[in-house]
């Protein structure tokens, strides 16, 4: 492994360009947070990789997230989605992007924005955590628990703990890499652009 980056990012390059331009840069748009909550999902018991792989596939399949053109569909399109686009076929993770876009709209209802409902398990704020080796990584915490718990209370369906915290991974609302990583500095830089 090389000192100077996170060990998981050094298998593939789609890994590693994910990794360095993007892993744990905080995310505060709605559309974006949607395209997390969707691959994440998506993600539920196969690789990253796989996902990583597929990205394009799903942008297309699901409208560029756009949320009221998602929540306008259901299951009768998860059929034509199989059929037409590169994204995991399980009916079930496909149906749950309409369902969970309704409810993303609800949040943004009665939130102001998809971003206030779901960082406000951080403070609205980033965490800095400061691992030595990616085997100290938890797969959830506190938080994750309770963002999980609160989604599926508001209708969103693959968001279990594990998931959101991958999600918060993911969205910079921790901030994960390594601390010999040389993105770690990089995304806290990143923060104060976002968090002025």
């Amino acid at each position: 492994m090389e000192v100077n980056s996170c060990g998981w990012a050094q298998h593939h390059p789609l890994e590693k360009h994910y990794h360095d331009t993007e892993w744990g840069i905080p995310i505060v748009n709605d559309t974006q947070l949607f395209e997390f909550i969707t691959l994440e999902g998506a993600q539920a018991g196969l690789s990253w990789l796989t996902v990583l792989k597929k990205r394009d596939g799903y942008k297309s399949a699901f409208l560029d997230y756009d949320l009221a053109r998602l929540a306008a569909l259901d299951e009768k399109h998860v059929d034509a989605i199989i059929a037409q686009y590169d994204v995991i076929k399980h009916r079930g993770k496909i149906a749950s992007v309409f369902t969970n876009a309704a409810a993303a709209i609800a949040l943004q209802k009665e939130y102001g924005s998809l971003a206030a409902a779901l960082w406000q398990f951080t403070d609205g704020l980033p965490i800095n955590n400061t691992w030595r080796s990616m085997s100290d990584v938890p797969v959830s915490t506190d938080a994750s628990k309770a963002m999980s718990k609160f989604l599926k209370k508001k209708g969103f369906k693959f968001v279990g703990e594990t998931i959101c915290y991958a999600f918060m991974q993911a969205t910079g609302m921790v901030n994960d890499h390594a601390i010999h990583c040389e993105c770690y500095q990089k995304v806290i830089a990143k923060q104060k652009l976002v968090f002025r």
